[in-house]
């Protein structure tokens, strides 16, 4: 047997509205909840029970949990309140069925990646580590925690979000996966909340534990921001994310019961929801249309959001946006440049241009 723990607590803030009703990993990527993407990952690398630490929106993840069949078994681990990274791996350990001395990966729940995970696991065994972290290489790493390390991939410094040149002494960053010798994570403080990155890491290397990265150079990308979750949707689609859940990459995914027109165009990796209908001469590229919602004639629609039950008048132009569920945009509107429309919100037809920077 094999375990890992896939954190899934958050409460997705940086994706508002569109986490309002649904926990961020649970949303649709690519046809299917995100975090659908990374269980099925991790079950074709070996893992075979997987416990999911979740706290806001619980209820979600256990009813889509218990209709599920994917081939692995999946526990529920639901904090009453948030305990941070550190703290959360630590209330979802109670839950693993391993030994003091076997590995545990633990997962973030808004990564997307082509890591090897079997590879990061025998890396850690093979070299007696107490974690093992996931590292790649970002051109611009200013917005993450910096991981140098030795030759010989001993984890050297953790420097979290340097901003001055000096700082940045390497392109390697955490990327969101570890591997953990579980009695490392029994040693976490039980109920209080501790970070991972910011305590755990660190007070690790301070006490000369052995801490090893492996860079890997496959995919990687944080869906956490509206547009990097189009993007990761839209790789998915097209085969440029690997994930067990799309077995026919192409242009465009279409779920079961949308209807789309025959004039529509609907392309570079767009997902359409089930249930949703497309209107006459509408185009359609690069984004995500959530479950049922109603895309009228005439729409032009790219690297954008639509939430689900939303509904987009005729002949308007949405561009980089994201429009929350059951919104309703008249006809004729303009959505541009980071625009975001709340949940139930409406817009009226012929409305002023609308677009901001947040």
């Amino acid at each position: 047997m094999r375990e890992a723990i896939l954190l899934v607590g958050g409460q997705g803030s940086r994706l508002r509205p569109l986490t309002i009703n649904t926990p961020k990993p649970m949303l649709p990527v690519a046809g299917v909840p995100f975090t659908v993407h990374q269980i099925l990952r991790a079950r074709d690398s070996g893992i075979t029970r997987i416990v999911l630490a979740t706290s806001y929106r619980a209820e979600v993840f256990a009813s889509f949990i218990a209709d599920a069949d994917l081939g692995i078994e999946v526990v529920i681990a639901t904090e009453e309140v948030p305990l941070g990274t550190g703290g959360a791996i630590r209330f979802a350990s109670s839950f693993l069925q391993g030994g003091p001395n076997d590995p545990v990966v633990i997962f973030n729940g808004d990564v997307l990646t082509g890591l090897n995970i079997d590879g990061l696991v025998s890396t850690h065994q093979d070299s007696a580590a107490d974690v093992t972290l996931y590292l790649t290489r970002v051109e611009d790493p200013r917005a993450y925690g910096l991981v140098p390390t030795s030759i010989d991939g001993r984890v050297l410094q953790f420097l979290e979000k340097p901003q001055t040149p000096e700082e940045i002494v390497t392109d390697q960053i955490n990327a969101g996966c570890y591997v953990f010798t579980r009695s490392v994570i029994e040693a976490i403080p039980q109920g209080s909340v501790v970070s991972v990155e910011r305590e755990i890491f660190p007070e690790l290397l301070a006490s000369d534990r052995l801490v090893m990265g492996v860079v890997d150079s496959g995919y990687w990308l944080d869906l956490g921001k509206p547009m990097d979750f189009v993007a990761g949707s839209v790789d998915l689609v097209l085969g440029n994310a690997p994930s067990p859940a799309v077995t026919a990459p192409g242009e465009s995914l279409i779920l079961a019961g949308a209807l789309v027109s025959d004039s529509a165009l609907i392309h570079g990796g767009t997902t359409v929801g089930a249930g949703s209908t497309v209107g006459a001469h509408t185009d359609i590229s690069a984004s995500v249309i959530f479950d049922s919602a109603v895309i009228g004639a005439n729409v032009t629609i790219s690297n954008s959001i639509i939430g689900q039950g939303a509904v987009i008048g005729d002949s308007c132009v949405i561009r980089d946006s994201v429009v929350g569920d059951y919104a309703k945009i008249g006809n004729g509107n303009e959505l541009r440049n980071g625009a975001r429309v709340w949940a139930n919100a409406q817009i009226n037809d012929l409305a002023v241009r609308f677009s901001s920077d947040q």
